[in-house]
């Protein structure tokens, strides 16, 4: 054990939900940071935890980019309003394959996100990454600037960028036609509405995202897969509505909550929430629906 795992501050839920709060509702760094302090007894000790907390830039990933097995590329495609920028991954041999869109979290297209793209693909899938930023000239560099971009996207937008991404998939050379996605917090949103207005969505699989107006929910043509996070309290308000709603549909839907897990349990590169045990049955119900849906 080294001298810095014998330091480290112990990480309490309390700073787990505050640090959600600062990444999806307030923003506001500063008044983050003095709270944090507060209960972590120090700035500097603040600093460390908040660093442990927040996903990791430096991250290695499951799959390698440069993967022999996969077929990887940066690509653009027309979007609603203009050009959409987005990670193409596909497996190097075979096809065509189901296509799936995987949306990213609220720190837009990054190296995460590519990640999950390549481990889908090797399940045997045609996969899209799309870079909802694209209309502000794409996803910043620095994450922190990323965030605030969101608060500028209408979700009008945001759905008819998502229809347009599943036109593309349809009609691409490895396509078997047949588009499913999955999404990430704000990107879990995202797939739920555009679920509510874009039939030709077979399968729509949502980790921790907020769920769509009730009104709407009657619409949806897919195959719905809902992930949630036991400790996630803020998302997990609005499941029962939700789910009443889906069921008066009579929508084809499961929901899973998976006990002591926080937001976000998938991102492994955020050591203080990631939970594999869940993260690994999560996805691997994921493909399951997947491979049933879009084969």
């Amino acid at each position: 054990m080294d001298d810095t795992s014998r330091t480290a501050p112990k990480i309490t839920q309390e700073m787990i939900n505050l640090f959600d709060d600062y990444t999806h509702l307030s923003l506001d760094r500063r008044r983050f940071m003095d709270n944090l302090a507060k209960l972590t007894g120090s700035m500097g000790a603040a600093t460390i935890v908040a660093a442990m907390m927040a996903p990791s830039v430096k991250a290695q990933g499951l799959v390698a980019e440069d993967d022999a097995r996969l077929t990887t590329a940066d690509v653009t495609y027309p979007g609603a309003k203009g050009e959409m920028k987005g990670y193409l991954a596909y497996p190097s041999e075979g096809g065509p394959f189901g296509a799936v869109i995987v949306v990213h979290e609220n720190r837009g297209l990054n190296a995460h996100i590519k990640d999950v793209a390549r481990r889908m693909a090797l399940e045997g899938f045609l996969v899209i990454a799309p870079d909802f930023l694209s209309d502000l000239g794409g996803t910043p560099a620095d994450e922190e600037a990323a965030r605030p971009l969101f608060q500028q996207l209408s979700q009008t937008d945001v759905v008819a960028n998502g229809i347009a991404t599943i036109a593309w998939l349809k009609q691409h050379e490895k396509s078997n036609g047949k588009v499913g996605a999955m999404g990430f917090c704000w990107g879990g949103g995202t797939v739920n509405n555009l679920a509510t207005q874009a039939p030709d969505l077979l399968a729509a699989v949502a980790y921790y995202g907020g769920q769509p107006n009730p009104e709407a929910v009657a619409a949806i043509k897919a195959r719905v897969l809902a992930h949630y996070g036991g400790l996630d309290e803020r998302i997990n308000a609005g499941i029962p509505e939700f789910e009443a709603a889906l069921k008066a549909a009579g929508t084809d839907y499961q929901i899973f909550v998976y006990e002591g897990a926080n937001h976000a349990f998938n991102n492994d590169t955020s050591a203080a929430r990631y939970d594999k045990a869940a993260a690994d049955l999560a996805w691997s119900r994921t493909v399951g629906l997947f491979k049933e849906v879009l084969s």
